[in-house]
């Protein structure tokens, strides 16, 4: 997964770490821990965020550089 994404698109979004974590129903720690990549993303937490981001799982997961999503 390529961490530095999330932060970025956060900061897209003009978002604390606080509101994303409150979004997903973590503890700020715990979301910051998967921006710095210290914790492992569950499954489920990419896909919310690629949902609230409007963008594929695959950019999240950086398997992909566009983060369109193909339809």
């Amino acid at each position: 997964m390529v961490f530095q994404r999330l932060e970025d698109l956060r900061d897209d979004k003009d978002m604390t770490q606080q509101e994303i974590a409150d979004m997903l129903h973590c503890h700020r720690d715990v979301y910051g821990w998967y921006e710095r990549g210290e914790a492992e993303v569950p499954v489920w937490v990419v896909i919310k965020l690629a949902n609230y981001y409007g963008v594929s799982t695959d950019y999240i997961l950086g398997r992909r550089d566009n983060p369109k999503i193909d339809k």
